[in-house]
């Protein structure tokens, strides 16, 4: 199968482009970075900007497949970036499916999308969207899976898979965010026993090479629908974060604090940074208020049921493989 592969040079879409070869099939990693790695695998590489409908679409002339990662993610900056890469991305690669007659589209959403604000505890694919977000991240996201689900057709069959919290060795995101966050050895959580799922890195990929198999073989059964994805594990936000600091080195004393405080902190800092007009990061927003204050874990009956995904690897062992490639990287530095 020839698929096109979306920011493969992102954490998730180079351990998906990874994959397809591995399996013998013919990658087409389409990223604004270069990539030596892909390219000593056997990888196409071609660079550009997803939000150039006409270079993408030059991209898929001859695709199987389109596996959608490219995104832009964070909690923070202009509505218009986001998106720009968000949505008129996600609108460009429809069109590029379109144009070039590509039957199989899998989309990477975001649990994000559907939290709105309080404790989501097992919710399923049935939830519905939120009316407001405090980020322009799941406020674009939700767009682009919308416009995901509204192209599935018999000419364009379509998959949403929403991964939660991926991590592992490769990680560029959720690791150093919270290594940033804890040079001091102290963290504040204002919700440190709320519950949390998350999804190692190689059960993620598994995911959407299952989804696009199922679109390959029986599109009907799944197009036009969204799948949760998680390890199945849900655990403390204390035990998430503690053990995936203490697999790079850093062992850390993670305390209480109060939800109200962290959401006003969050709103503080959002009016500080606006009025000073800072490129930066805030160090929290009401957007990871919210989320740190609150339980998110969520069934995956269902893409179990459809698509057959169990996940492979455990969180503990997920856990002694970041440990062990932490301290390759930091024997090689």
């Amino acid at each position: 199968m020839r698929v096109l592969v979306t920011g493969g040079s992102g954490f998730l879409g180079n351990a998906i482009c990874r994959q397809l070869l591995a399996r013998g099939d013919e990658v087409i990693a389409c990223q604004r970075g270069s990539s030596d790695e892909l390219l000593a695998l056997g990888a196409h590489v071609v660079r550009g900007d997803i939000a150039e409908a006409d270079w993408l679409s030059d991209a898929a002339t001859g695709m199987d497949a389109v596996i959608h990662t490219a995104a832009k993610a964070g909690i923070w900056g202009p509505y218009d970036e986001y998106y720009r890469a968000n949505v008129t991305g996600t609108q460009n690669v429809i069109s590029a499916c379109r144009k070039n007659s590509i039957p199989k589209l899998v989309f990477t959403s975001s649990p994000s999308i559907i939290h709105g604000g309080g404790d989501i505890e097992g919710g399923d694919e049935t939830l519905p969207y939120p009316e407001h977000f405090n980020s322009p991240y799941p406020a674009t996201k939700v767009l682009a899976e919308q416009q995901v689900m509204a192209a599935n057709c018999t000419a364009l069959h379509t998959v949403s898979l929403r991964p939660h919290l991926i991590w592992g060795p490769g990680d560029n995101h959720l690791l150093p965010h919270l290594l940033k966050r804890t040079t001091s050895g102290r963290l504040k959580l204002p919700g440190p026993e709320k519950l949390i799922d998350t999804v190692y890195i190689d059960n993620a990929v598994r995911a959407h090479l299952l989804a696009l198999d199922r679109l390959d073989s029986d599109p009907t059964s799944v197009g036009g629908r969204t799948y949760f994805i998680s390890n199945d594990e849900p655990m403390s936000q204390r035990q998430v974060i503690a053990g995936l600091l203490k697999a790079s080195g850093r062992d850390v004393d993670i305390s209480p604090i109060s939800p109200r405080v962290a959401m006003a902190a969050g709103s503080l800092m959002e009016a500080l940074w606006k009025l000073l007009r800072l490129k930066s990061e805030p160090p929290v927003t009401r957007w990871s208020a919210e989320h740190l204050s609150t339980a998110h874990w969520y069934d995956i009956s269902a893409a179990k049921r459809d698509l057959g995904y169990l996940p492979e690897i455990s969180i503990s062992r997920g856990m002694e493989l970041l440990a062990e490639a932490c301290a390759e990287t930091a024997d090689q530095s």
